[in-house]
């Protein structure tokens, strides 16, 4: 976010929190005006963290996968011995 950006989202919430106290002085200090001003300080210290983020995003490294090589060989016969095929019944004795 630019500093021009950020410069016009506190001028914003600057507004915002001078509405909620008109809003404050006309309808006392009900639950709905609470929470607005609760809100308000919400945005006001999220757009505060925007002053220490850099403007561009940070790339993130790449990782590396581990290769795992399958040979292409058949497997032994006798690893199956005494397994059945799902899907097609078992095996007939």
């Amino acid at each position: 976010m630019s500093s021009t950006e950020i410069s016009e989202l506190q001028r914003t919430i600057g507004q915002l929190r001078q509405c909620v106290a008109a809003l404050r002085g006309r309808y006392g200090d009900i639950p709905a005006v609470r929470r607005l001003v609760n809100d308000i300080e919400r945005l006001d210290i999220d757009s505060s963290e925007f002053s220490g983020t850099p403007s561009t995003p940070v790339p993130r490294n790449p990782v590396e996968a581990e290769v795992v090589v399958v040979p292409d060989t058949p497997y032994d016969p006798a690893l199956w011995q005494g397994a059945d095929d799902e899907g097609v019944g078992g095996y007939q004795r």
